[in-house]
């Protein structure tokens, strides 16, 4: 169920981030992507084992989905700063031919968008910034990959929440806003299939010393919003990665020479694709969000999700559901790949933040290769914000 502020958010994002509908862009980013890729290839082919396990689940859920007119959603777990590119430099060249096919992704504002030459590289590389450390699960990254889940031609009265009204009065469109209801209306970008994004649920890097390597953190809840929101349910594939902490092993100092090394030439890397997730589970998590919103919404404003919708317990109950569920089903790809259970902890939002809290003194047992960056004090360019995601401070480090 999607909401019209949200999506208008989504493609002012876009807009802000790249020209709108230019096929001169697109050129340069099947270009800059291409390039990423081959290089990454080079890497992986030359020093690394790779393996790809289940990429038949891949292909059949892009077929699937573009046969019904949906998106693709994927989920990896985030062990290495090279997961992105690497991981899709592991798939044959097929997958790179068409820029549609080209996943649509996320990195950290405070490291990958921080100048103009950086953010437009990377804006090229389909990424899209997401901000860290307190910003929260409503912020315009976040409402551009709803939209980009969405299928241009579903943004329409019968997809986008109404409330209880039989139909949209155009009078409740904000002026400053987009009309997707209009004959002129285009969208940001343009696409002639609808698109795959990926995001890392964790949102940080987690590189866990023995016993507990290739364990997860917590999955954020803006993830869950990319399931519940878009005008139609994704496809979802869980992906579980091995080997690329082995490839980019985390350190406490920085250090440009690591930069462009690569350590444990010849080690394994796998990569294992699961099947896409039950259907039948998705469209009940987002029937649940759909009473919900018919339960909170404004109705004199129908368009615009309320703080409610937003940070009321019930809704935030729902994408810690959803997250727990998404979780358990790359957990299960991680048990496939020969690891142990996973200690139990894990999976616990309030351990996970007690623990970064504390700076792992609260559970002394558990240490990670090189920093816990979640630690706002081991980054630079810093912001904070309060519960409801609005700035509090300035630069925290320069």
């Amino acid at each position: 169920m999607s909401f019209y502020d949200i999506l208008a958010s989504g493609d002012k994002t876009l807009d802000e981030t790249r020209p709108h509908g230019s096929k001169i862009w697109n050129f340069f980013s099947h270009i800059a992507c291409n390039s990423v890729i081959g290089a990454s290839k080079i890497i992986l082919n030359t020093m690394y084992d790779v393996e790809v396990k289940g990429l038949e689940n891949l292909d059949g859920a892009m077929a699937n989905a573009r046969d019904r007119n949906r998106c693709i959603l994927s989920v990896m777990n985030h062990m290495s700063t090279c997961d992105d590119p690497f991981l899709w430099a592991c798939l044959p060249w097929r997958y790179f031919k068409d820029l549609d096919d080209i996943r649509w992704g996320m990195a950290a504002s405070n490291i990958c968008f921080t100048n103009s030459t950086t953010s437009t590289f990377f804006s090229l590389g389909k990424i899209l910034s997401c901000q860290r450390f307190g910003r929260g699960p409503f912020q315009p990254g976040i409402d551009a990959c709803v939209r980009l889940l969405c299928p241009d031609d579903t943004l329409d009265e019968k997809h986008i929440f109404k409330g209880t009204r039989s139909c949209i009065s155009p009078s409740l469109i904000p002026k400053d806003s987009v009309n997707f209801f209009s004959s002129i209306y285009s969208p940001p970008m343009l696409r002639k299939k609808t698109s795959l994004v990926h995001v890392f649920p964790e949102a940080f890097v987690c590189q866990l010393q023995p016993p507990f390597k290739n364990s997860m953190r917590f999955f954020r809840w803006g993830t869950a919003r990319l399931i519940l929101e878009p005008t139609v349910a994704p496809v979802i594939v869980p992906i579980f990665s091995d080997g690329f902490e082995k490839i980019k092993p985390e350190k406490v100092e920085d250090d440009l020479f690591d930069f462009f090394t690569f350590s444990n030439r010849g080690s394994k890397v796998t990569v294992n694709i699961g099947k896409p997730l039950d259907e039948k589970v998705i469209e009940g998590f987002r029937s649940e969000w759909q009473k919900l919103c018919l339960k909170y919404y404004d109705v004199d404003n129908p368009f615009k999700m309320t703080d409610e919708l937003k940070f009321g317990n019930e809704t935030r109950k729902l994408r810690s559901k959803v997250c727990a569920y998404l979780r358990e089903q790359v957990c299960k790809l991680r048990r496939e790949s020969g690891f142990p259970e996973e200690d139990s902890r894990f999976s616990s939002v309030d351990w996970w933040t007690n623990y970064t809290t504390t700076k792992g003194m609260s559970d002394t047992d558990v240490k990670f290769v090189g920093l816990n960056w979640a630690i706002s004090d081991y980054q630079k360019n810093v912001k904070f914000y309060d519960d409801h995601g609005n700035p509090i401070d300035t630069q925290k480090k320069n």
